[in-house]
């Protein structure tokens, strides 16, 4: 490690954490989005979700 200069200092930008987050929240309403649809939209099925959730209509 050492210690930066100014032109250094103000060459780094953040955000990337956020942005991460952002797309990651994206794709878990998305996966939310198609279960949903598939609970209330077709007449028969069924879902297993991670973690041992199974669903199933009929």
């Amino acid at each position: 490690m050492r210690v930066l200069n100014e032109k250094e200092m103000n060459e780094i930008i953040g955000g990337e954490a956020i942005t991460l987050t952002a797309v990651l929240a994206v794709l878990a309403a998305a996966v939310v989005a198609v279960i949903v649809y598939k609970l209330f939209i077709s007449n028969k099925g069924g879902a297993t979700l991670p973690g041992g959730w199974k669903f199933s209509w009929n």
